[in-house]
């Protein structure tokens, strides 16, 4: 699910993470004008290093994904990190700062209760899996159509892009990367661009085109229920679509999607 502000659109579950912490500091602040001082710091100190140990541990479950770039670890933008991780180790921070303090538990109670909101909300901003439209057309570099409906009975991912948008060209190469090897079609889909510039870009960036496709008229976008690019979809084998990444994606959320898709 994404909040659209504008031309800006936001993932509702990092708005959802962002708010929470928000709310966490906001409470160590609180806890500390009316108590324990240090409760302000012990709130700041715990989001830090949940934080930190949330990425490490999502890294670390995603390790192969992140093994041929590993500057790609810092591109925390991407999204990646294992809530459960974060919370434990926040809640070890708090209990070390604050150790034989009155506002230990007071602090430890509002994480967990902000951990619990978390628990619950995030999977209700799943959306619910939606059927991937009928009677869709590409055409392919060589100048070919392809219908997607003549894919359906078998995963795919559905990557749509274009030239003039940045956080595409990043992922682009990547993308087509995996698409070389991958045993789930990989749809690099570009958003109403002719031929001529996609094939000029590719060639410059180097990037293959055999998996890139052309939508000049854009109803894949509108399928998908709206146009933010990059967006991917993960459409299982009964043609639904199950799971929509907005945004730049890293190469392990590309796994996570490909593996739901395959086991459904």
């Amino acid at each position: 699910m994404t909040i659209s502000l504008g031309p800006l659109a936001l993932a509702a579950d990092r708005l959802l993470g962002v708010a929470l912490i928000w709310l966490f500091l906001a409470g160590g602040s609180l806890i500390a004008a009316r108590g324990d001082m240090r409760a302000a710091t012990a709130s700041w100190i715990a989001v830090i290093v949940g934080l930190l140990v949330a990425r490490t541990a999502y890294v670390v479950r995603h390790a192969d994904a992140y093994a041929p770039e590993p500057w790609s670890i810092l591109a925390v933008w991407q999204g990646g990190f294992l809530p459960w991780a974060g919370v434990a180790a926040a809640g070890m921070a708090v209990a070390v700062w604050l150790r034989r303090s009155r506002a230990t538990p007071l602090l430890l109670g509002v994480l967990a209760g902000l951990a619990a909101v978390h628990a619950v909300a995030a999977p209700a901003l799943e959306p619910a899996p939606r059927p991937l439209a009928r009677g869709l057309m590409l055409t392919d570099m060589e100048g070919g159509a392809i219908a997607l409906d003549t894919l359906r009975g078998k995963p795919m991912v559905i990557n749509l892009w274009a030239t003039w948008c940045p956080p595409c060209q990043r992922e682009l190469p990547m993308l087509a990367e995996v698409a070389a090897t991958s045993r789930v079609p990989i749809l690099l889909v570009n958003q109403g661009q002719d031929s001529a510039t996609v094939a000029a870009y590719l060639a410059e960036r180097k990037v293959a085109g055999t998996h890139v496709f052309l939508d000049h008229s854009g109803r894949t976008g509108d399928a998908a229920g709206g146009l933010v690019l990059p967006t991917t979809l993960f459409v299982d084998a009964k043609g639904r679509i199950v799971r929509r990444h907005t945004g730049e994606i890293s190469r392990a959320a590309l796994a996570d999607g490909m593996a739901l898709i395959a086991r459904r």
